[in-house]
């Protein structure tokens, strides 16, 4: 047990230190959602009507969406370094020491999920902007974690049959930003076409960011209208989590 946790806890550390001294995945990872958020909120915001998601103006209707993708982009770029690990042979070297490899997969995706919520707690710093209190960042911290550390479980899936970075954010380009776009950050489901309702239903990070808006407002706000109930929100990411973690162990232990 304790070369298991030793071995977990020297892979988040070296996570943290990678992330840290990459300055352009800091700057990447915070500063295109900040940009979307920027952009997009101002250019929609005139022409948003928020009659489906309560009287909130777009800037913030679109705040826990941003949030999101935060979560979103830090997780999946954390787990790139897989690749470069496998190319650098330190992959090699990890997976041949006399720990699980459970171990390996823990420690890679706590330490995607940390960083995930690190910069997604800095963006809410800026939620008074919009008129959330600060308070709702202890409220959502919960969940920011759980939905980052399904997303990093999804990338390191993903990253793990890859051979290349380039393959990687073709995937990402056509998967993981439609998913995002898709779950209700830019534009709420009640609006949306008929067969665009039922992708929206289908994708489980609309549950992840119904679960975020939960958590910063509460029950009984209007932003809460016509979301997925909490309970089946944090059922669903749970759920997610827990069968793509598992699949990343099993992909890890077969190769």
């Amino acid at each position: 047990m304790s070369a298991f946790l030793l071995a977990t806890g020297t892979l988040w550390q070296r996570e943290m230190v990678r992330f840290l001294r990459q300055r352009s995945r800091v700057v990447g990872a915070f500063g295109s959602p900040l940009l979307f958020w920027l952009l997009i909120g101002s250019g929609v915001g005139s022409s948003f009507r928020g009659a489906a998601a309560g009287e909130m103006n777009y800037m913030e209707y679109f705040f826990p969406g941003t949030v999101v993708m935060i979560l979103l982009f830090t997780s999946i770029f954390s787990t790139i370094s897989i690749i470069e690990d496998r190319k650098e042979g330190f992959l090699q070297a990890v997976l041949v020491a006399p720990v699980p490899r459970s171990a390996f997969v823990l420690g890679k995706v706590l330490g995607g999920t940390s960083l995930a919520v690190a910069q997604g707690v800095l963006f809410m710093l800026l939620a008074p902007l919009v008129g959330i209190p600060l308070s709702a960042i202890p409220a959502a911290l919960g969940m920011m974690g759980l939905v980052a550390f399904g997303l990093t479980a999804l990338g390191y899936t993903i990253a793990w049959s890859m051979d290349s970075t380039q393959g990687f954010h073709a995937i990402m380009n056509l998967f993981l930003i439609p998913m995002w776009l898709l779950s209700g950050s830019v534009f709420p489901a009640s609006g949306a076409s008929q067969w665009l309702k039922w992708v929206m239903m289908v994708n489980p990070l609309t549950y992840g960011l119904a679960a975020v808006r939960w958590s910063i407002y509460g029950a009984g706000s209007p932003a809460t209208l016509n979301l997925p109930s909490f309970a089946v929100s944090l059922a669903v990411s749970v759920v997610f989590g827990a069968i793509l973690f598992a699949a990343a162990i099993l992909m890890t232990r077969q190769r």
